[in-house]
């Protein structure tokens, strides 16, 4: 069983800022009192901490690594190694100590850790997929300071900055104010310096500030205020509303729906200002931070929030943010992802991970939409100035693949002197899928059709006309190319198909290929019961013909030997049809020994062979009281058993009768 985390000793000095949330100067604390302590799994496990809680995991990661290799074993340090790992990107070695963690006994976090294990069985397809976002950052207005969550209001970009100010103890970053800076729908900028918005009125110099939202009509703004880093503050974040009067925006005051000794923040009002979402650590949710809504009650009042269930796990979910069509966006660290916080949309109930792209294996969050598929995203991903930035993102026109089952339907004579197959013009052509039809077509004049399939479906093409054996065959539909192997926005691909109706002919001996028996045995091998089920499908498929299947040997033996063999084969091979379904009253058997050879005064093993064969041939085709195709014998309600089948073919010469 994992054990409980303590501290002692010497780190009282530590342990102190840590416990006020002051973890930058913790941290440089507990890297002081490692020098000549005992305590050394302690003190990285605590530094550790420190930068988790101050959202720099990835930093986190070698100090839990290095508090495990000296000794530590609480639940925390191995779970939260674990997420460390994963945000670090090294997967296999995530999921093997989400494992390790739930080998060991850990109980505190056993759904997540259940739930990540699983996540990351996924999360190399998912990197593998093709990007559906292009993504630039947005390198006038970022700095290596952090730059996040914006907003849009009157032609301005609104976002949250570090870039200035006094230090905030909780990470060593500046305090975050909100800035505007004029900005284009398309992503361009327009020039100027960003600016603070609103003096000490709506941005305090120690107090964090961030997260606008903006009502359609720009009057109200929404905001997140907090956490200043001190015991005697405002240790949690909250929720303000502001209006803009007389070309000002006038004092905040704190929302009625946040509660105390909580986070609320990252506030997105709906395209319609009727629904607020934000995000909040209050207890009775799913985990940690979790997606509520609140709905206006007029007046600047809202309605007791509600939790976004269908977002929410057992982990983080934060920011989020509202396309202009109402689809809710939010970011999470637990539902299936890249690493990190991914974006997530919430439609039809189902949460949808958007991507490669918008994400990365580092946090991605607070999409914003400045219009259908384009807006503004805030990630930490390698390759940007530093800390959190801006960056602005175009959803990639994904190209499309359309396919066709592009068919001949040919008829074949079996009589007369021309026997080429010709086009069946005007004549239906279904599909079926699992014994049901899904749709029909028809043939043109040339006998040519063509039907819509769906990708990674296999389809059951069937043709039939009067006269003719029914034909058909499968088309397995494969999954469309990857998008940088199609050329084209919108791809064709059309996939062949021929089927041949073979005209029927009473008393027509048609040879069933491949029926071999063990030498002087008549039982039902598995390699010739795969050629028998042929003809069972003949038979379903043709439910008017009743037929006689007979075997034949060739010359070599006594007469009366080959007569009893032959017959006792031909018996095998009927048992076997019955007992999957087919009326006994369509089948009887016949051995003809080797009384009708192939070749005549046979003498090579080739020719031998063409006589050693199993044949059947159609002797009726039921007709109704004015001539036409009557309704078929019914089948049997209780199929007669199967002939004996061994279940691998004995090692032992194909047999010579």
């Amino acid at each position: 069983m994992l054990a409980a985390c303590a501290t002692s000793g010497p780190l009282g000095k530590a342990d102190k800022k840590f416990q006020r949330g002051e973890y930058q100067a913790a941290i440089t604390a507990y890297q002081d009192a490692i020098k000549g302590n005992k305590e050394v799994g302690q003190a990285n496990f605590k530094i550790a901490e420190s930068y988790r809680l101050s959202n720099r995991l990835k930093e986190a990661q070698p100090f839990y690594e290095a508090a495990l290799g000296k000794g530590v074993k609480s639940e925390e340090a191995f779970f939260y190694n674990a997420l460390a790992l994963k945000a670090v990107g090294r997967t296999d070695d995530a999921a093997a100590a989400f494992r390790d963690y739930l080998d060991k006994g850990g109980r505190k976090f056993a759904e997540r850790a259940e739930q990540e294990s699983n996540n990351l069985k996924t999360a190399k397809a998912m990197t593998a997929m093709a990007p559906r976002y292009e993504l630039r950052g947005l390198d006038q207005v970022n700095t290596e300071r952090s730059e996040y969550s914006a907003a849009m209001r009157s032609g301005e970009l609104y976002f949250a900055s570090g870039r200035d100010g006094k230090t905030f103890p909780g990470n060593g970053e500046p305090f975050t104010d909100i800035y505007s800076v004029k900005f284009d729908d398309a992503a361009t900028m327009m020039g100027g310096t960003p600016a603070k918005l609103g003096g000490e009125t709506i941005n305090m110099p120690e107090q964090n500030e961030g997260s606008p939202t903006f009502s359609q009509d720009g009057t109200l703004m929404i905001f997140a205020r907090g956490n200043d880093g001190s015991k005697k503050g405002a240790l949690s974040v909250d929720l303000y509303q502001s209006r803009f009067e007389n070309g000002a925006w006038g004092a905040p005051t704190l929302m009625t729906i946040s509660v105390p000794n909580a986070d609320d923040f990252s506030p997105a009002l709906s395209p319609d200002g009727q629904t607020l979402y934000f995000a909040s650590s209050r207890r009775g949710g799913s985990g940690g931070n979790d997606i509520y809504r609140s709905t206006s009650a007029g007046n600047g009042r809202w309605n007791a929030p509600e939790a976004v269930t269908e977002a929410n796990t057992a982990g983080n979910e934060n920011f989020p943010g509202v396309a202009p069509d109402g689809t809710l966006f939010f970011s999470s660290d637990t539902h299936p992802g890249f690493g990190g916080l991914d974006v997530f949309s919430v439609k039809n109930g189902k949460v949808a991970n958007e991507g490669g792209g918008m994400n990365s294996p580092g946090d991605d969050f607070a999409p914003l939409f400045t219009g259908p598929g384009m807006g503004v995203v805030s990630s930490n991903r390698d390759g940007g100035k530093g800390s959190d930035d801006l960056y602005s993102f175009r959803r990639t026109p994904r190209k499309t693949v359309t396919f066709y089952a592009d068919g001949t339907l040919l008829s074949k004579p079996e009589r007369g002197n021309d026997l080429t197959p010709r086009p069946v013009a005007n004549s239906k052509v279904r599909f079926e899928m699992n014994g049901r039809q899904v749709g029909e077509t028809m043939t043109d004049g040339a006998g040519k059709f063509s039907f819509k399939v769906d990708s990674a479906q296999t389809y059951h093409i069937v043709a039939e006309r009067d006269g003719f054996f029914t034909a058909s065959q499968n088309l397995t539909v494969p999954n469309p190319p990857a998008q940088d192997q199609l050329a084209q926005q919108q791809n064709d691909v059309r996939l062949p198909v021929t089927l041949t109706m073979v005209e029927i002919v009473k008393d027509k001996a048609i040879v069933l290929e491949n029926i071999l028996y063990d030498y002087n045995k008549a039982d039902i091998r598995p390699d010739a019961a795969l050629e028998l089920d042929k003809l069972v499908t003949i038979l379903q498929e043709n439910p008017k013909i009743s037929v006689e299947l007979s075997s034949h040997t060739d010359s070599r033996g006594k007469d009366a030997y080959n007569m009893k063999l032959s017959s006792d084969r031909a018996k095998s091979a009927v048992a076997y049809i019955v007992s999957k379904g087919i009326a006994q009253a369509r089948i009887t058997s016949r051995g003809y020994g080797e009384t009708k050879p192939v070749v005549k005064n046979a003498k090579t093993e080739e020719e031998f062979q063409k006589n050693r064969r199993t044949e059947f041939k159609v002797t009726k085709i039921a007709t109704d009281a004015n001539g036409g195709m009557a309704a078929p014998a019914p089948a049997d309600t209780k199929p007669v058993a199967p002939a004996k089948a061994p279940a691998k073919a004995p090692v032992k010469p194909a047999p010579k009768k």
